[in-house]
């Protein structure tokens, strides 16, 4: 099926080398990208024979991504899928039968939070909706904009254990103990979504969701790196912190300045702090480069919440590296990452 790819230079996510060299005659370098999945661009930068054998890749690409943006949705039903929004509407009531695939990824976002100290946390959709409802309202209605109510947030932090959501991987199913409670698993499920679908491809192709860049492998032309655009949290969206070789890693950023709202003359991001309730003020951003785009977005995330000893500590568990920008514009860095900078 032909899907609403356009060829184009990809976003300023990402920056990427020039065109095959003469060593390469037989792999042509293409690209595309296409909108209509995780509610983002996709852009994809890769080597094939012919224009023919890059479009099924890209196909196979958006079918992959499809997929698993049908089941980590929380807010649509689709016909034969059991996914997150199902498991949603039956807490409190029975358990859902889901595909293993889901049962992997919700035993992952496990791990995450027991290794985050409940940082990175899935089971927070009920704080998260109520951020996401005013939000939505204030960007549509400015002069109205508004923040939750104190009180709705301290309620609905009730409901954000998870220890009642209950994964049973014999019978492949997930029950939410707690009749008031939501999954919500934007903080990982674009990572890891990216990542899966980088391990399938051929080497020498650079995948964006949404700025989760995921590298399959170097370039054919003699076998060189991959360069990414870190941007600058200061800056417009052409302005970058700096630029990073990458071969099969992947470069994961959160920010202050992806998506916020303004009430008051304050602004207000996506990113809460489930101490507080409220987005985090610690950073401005956090990028990540590691090995796994899931990963990636979990420290990201973590690291935007935590100190900076505290984000340095868990790195060390993973062996990645991060560049940490601060609310003054100061930069810190991990003891590797300055290995990994090109500009």
């Amino acid at each position: 099926m032909i899907r609403k790819i356009l060829s184009l230079v990809l976003s300023a996510a990402l920056l990427v080398g020039c065109a095959a060299s003469q060593n390469t005659v037989s792999q042509k370098r293409y690209q595309a990208s296409f909108l209509t999945l995780f509610d983002t661009v996709t852009s994809i930068v890769g080597y094939a024979q012919s224009e023919e054998e890059f479009g099924k890749i890209t196909d196979e690409i958006h079918d992959q991504l499809e997929a698993y943006h049908q089941l980590f949705d929380i807010y649509n039903d689709y016909e034969g899928v059991n996914n997150i929004k199902t498991i949603n509407d039956q807490a409190g009531i029975a358990p859902v039968k889901v595909d293993p695939v889901l049962i992997g990824f919700l035993q992952e976002c496990k791990d995450y939070y027991n290794a985050t100290g409940g940082v990175v946390n899935v089971a927070m959709g009920s704080v998260l909706s109520l951020w996401h409802e005013t939000r939505n309202d204030g960007i549509n209605d400015p002069e109205n904009a508004k923040i939750p109510e104190e009180e709705a947030l301290k309620e609905a932090a009730k409901h954000c254990s998870f220890d009642t959501v209950i994964i049973d991987e014999e019978y492949s199913t997930v029950y939410l103990e707690d009749p008031k409670q939501s999954l919500d698993v934007g903080a990982i499920a674009k990572g890891w979504s990216t990542q899966r679908v980088c391990e399938n491809l051929p080497a020498g192709f650079l995948i964006s969701v949404g700025g989760n860049v995921c590298a399959s492998g170097p370039k054919p032309e003699n076998n060189s790196a991959w360069v990414v655009a870190i941007q600058d949290p200061e800056g417009g969206a052409d302005d970058y912190l700096h630029t990073v070789y990458v071969n099969q890693e992947s470069v994961v950023t959160s920010g202050d300045y992806q998506r916020y709202y303004t009430v008051d003359g304050k602004i207000y991001h996506h990113i809460i702090d489930p101490e507080t309730l409220y987005p985090a003020e610690k950073w401005k951003s956090v990028s990540i480069i590691c090995t796994d785009s899931g990963l990636g977005d979990a420290l990201s995330t973590a690291l935007f919440l935590l100190d900076l000893e505290e984000g340095k500590k868990l790195l060390d568990k993973y062996d990645a590296q991060a560049v940490w920008v601060d609310l003054t514009g100061e930069t810190y860095y991990s003891p590797g990452f300055k290995e990994l900078i090109r500009t």
